[in-house]
């Protein structure tokens, strides 16, 4: 197997085991296992389980940024198509998006400003992006950090297997 992709088989094992057990009950020997490597191996390419997660949330941020990227629509239905990429991607990559949408509650310091930055990062391409679906600067953020907030909600649902909590039309007609 060449190195980079021993690297990316670590990624891909660690993914299951961060979803399965979250970042502070996951360990390097968990992810070793699932890699099909050795625990010393995974330190050949991660220093720390730190790392090794910012390495997994980085995968998945820039699959998230590289899906939105690709999407072209009005203003109008800039959202709705965005909100369906994103749907596909939580149904082909779902524990990698499941972790990305709840790495800000880890707490450790250098994880925290990482993910903070991603995501102050996806959301100026997000306000851009609308920019440059016509709608004004001050719309543009607001819609943004709309669209954000609506795939915290749709992860939310997802995590508690409580799909009531997004309601999409009036269920009043």
């Amino acid at each position: 197997m060449a190195r980079e992709s021993k690297r990316e088989a670590i990624i891909d094992g660690a993914v299951g085991i961060f979803a399965e057990l979250g970042y502070y009950k996951a360990t390097t020997a968990l992810v070793a296992k699932a890699a099909g490597v050795t625990q010393p191996y995974v330190f050949h390419f991660f220093k720390n389980k730190e790392e090794l997660f910012m390495a997994v949330i980085e995968r998945a941020m820039n699959r998230i940024y590289d899906t939105f990227a690709e999407v072209e629509a009005p203003a109008d239905q800039l959202s709705e198509s965005m909100g369906d990429a994103f749907m596909r991607i939580l149904e082909t990559h779902r524990d990698e998006t499941l972790m990305v949408m709840q790495a800000y509650v880890i707490a450790e310091p250098e994880i925290r400003a990482y993910v903070r930055s991603r995501f102050a990062f996806i959301h100026d391409t997000l306000k851009a992006k609308y920019e440059r679906a016509g709608l004004p600067p001050g719309e543009a953020g607001a819609a943004a950090s709309q669209f954000i907030g609506m795939g915290l909600l749709i992860t939310l649902s997802q995590v508690l297997e409580l799909p009531d909590i997004v309601c999409f039309k009036d269920e009043s007609s």
